[in-house]
């Protein structure tokens, strides 16, 4: 390990929410890399990295240059900072990673040291600079009004979704988390909103109001339903008709009805023509990783992180008719109980396993006493690809975290066989 690295990952854990004066006077010191490109900022519950898929595929095959920030990673690092989907090179990151290091010195002099997240916010905030996009689509990390990533200026807000996820940072009710997330609004933007509870549209719709924000809600002013022939979108100006998404879960529907507004929008704020034709190959290829993934015929990763990504799941599964089996593993300081609870409930046919992985919060056989544990989720998933009938399928799901494990040892294990 370099000392760069030694450097950041030394920042991991480091955690702050006690307002964003650290950041603003860092990216002072960086000459304000933000200002240079147009922004798309996502916020939500769940289904942020979702919608940036879509957005990215839908800009890049208009021929933009798209920068995306995402957060976590589920094979390296770098590819939470993207340049229309190719991830920032090592030579790069470790270089913006020391031109930040140097300005840090600068700005201990007033500030506490950067977290983990902030230095990448502020490494993608360079880069996309250097490398001159022609937007750049960036996911909040939590929340929105305190999020390291507020310090720009999106020209559009999204909002995927709201439902009750860290409420030990953003508060305990649906109306709490709704302000923090409508925190991201601009004076004299645009927002656009997902299926929103009422409570928390109530809060937008407040917020917008006090900054003279654009407000399109979804249902409103916006629609993508499904029909025989395939999906129709339409917003009185756009009507797009058999379109075919390449992201699996009928939820997707909501994120890609949120991609193409946006996409609209923002085509039409910046004087863009839009090839209409490419906007059906754009959503057909959209690929996300560790959201409902198929990484064999017989067995999904999703990254089902809180009850409402949970419920989603329990949808899909329903939706398959099949017989299934679930492999969870979740972090602590999760609502892991209310998320098994609701698994055995809704899907009581439904095998569930629980397992552990590599990070020091996974919930252990320990904490459970009413759930079938495995220690070794390599050893039961070798055993599902031998023993499983055909019409068998495995859902691997919970953290991200462990999502992100799965998936590398998974695809390493396939690597071997090919070599064999």
């Amino acid at each position: 390990m370099n000392h760069i690295e030694e450097w950041l990952y030394g920042r991991i854990g480091l955690n702050f929410r006690s307002g964003l004066g650290r950041m603003k006077q860092a990216i002072d010191l960086l000459e304000q890399p933000q200002q240079d490109y147009p922004i798309i900022h996502v916020t939500g519950t769940n289904g942020k990295g979702s919608t940036i898929a879509f957005m990215r595929e839908l800009f890049s095959q208009q021929g933009k240059k798209v920068g995306s920030f995402t957060s976590p990673h589920m094979v390296s690092i770098h590819d939470r900072i993207c340049i229309n989907g190719r991830p920032i090179s090592d030579r790069d990151f470790i270089r913006l990673s020391s031109v930040i290091q140097k300005m840090e010195e600068t700005l201990l002099q007033s500030h506490d040291q950067l977290s983990y997240f902030e230095i990448l916010t502020l490494i993608a905030l360079l880069y996309f600079k250097e490398e001159k996009v022609d937007l750049a689509l960036i996911e909040v990390g939590i929340g929105g009004l305190l999020d390291t990533t507020n310090v720009v200026t999106g020209e559009i807000a999204i909002i995927t979704s709201i439902g009750l996820d860290h409420q030990d940072t953003l508060g305990a009710t649906i109306s709490d988390i709704a302000q923090q997330k409508a925190g991201i609004f601009k004076d004299g933007k645009v927002a656009i909103l997902g299926p929103l509870p009422k409570e928390a549209i109530q809060v937008c719709e407040l917020e917008a109001k006090s900054k003279s924000v654009y407000l399109y809600q979804t249902g409103r002013n916006f629609s993508l339903k499904q029909e025989e022939t395939g999906l129709v979108f339409d917003n009185g100006a756009l009507h797009l008709t058999n379109l075919h998404l390449g992201l699996e879960g009928s939820y997707q529907v909501d994120n890609a009805s949120l991609a193409i507004e946006a996409f609209w929008l923002f085509c039409q704020k910046q004087d863009w023509a839009i090839d209409e034709s490419k906007i059906f190959s754009s959503l057909s290829t959209t690929r996300w990783m560790g959201r409902l993934e198929a990484i064999s015929q017989q067995i999904y990763i999703d990254g089902a992180h809180n009850l409402p990504a949970i419920e989603r799941l329990v949808d899909f599964i329903r939706e398959r008719k099949r017989p299934a089996t679930i492999l969870f593993a979740a972090l602590k300081r999760k609502d892991y109980q209310d998320m098994l609870a609701y698994l055995k409930e809704m899907l009581p046919e439904v095998e569930l396993v629980l397992t552990s992985f590599n990070y020091g919060e996974a919930v252990t056989e320990e904490d459970i006493t009413d759930v079938t544990y495995v220690a070794d989720y390599r050893t039961f998933i070798r055993d599902f690809e031998e023993k499983a009938s055909e019409d068998q399928i495995l859902f691997v799901t919970g953290s991200l975290y462990f999502i992100a494990e799965i998936r590398s040892w998974y695809m390493e294990k396939q690597i071997d066989r090919r070599e064999v």
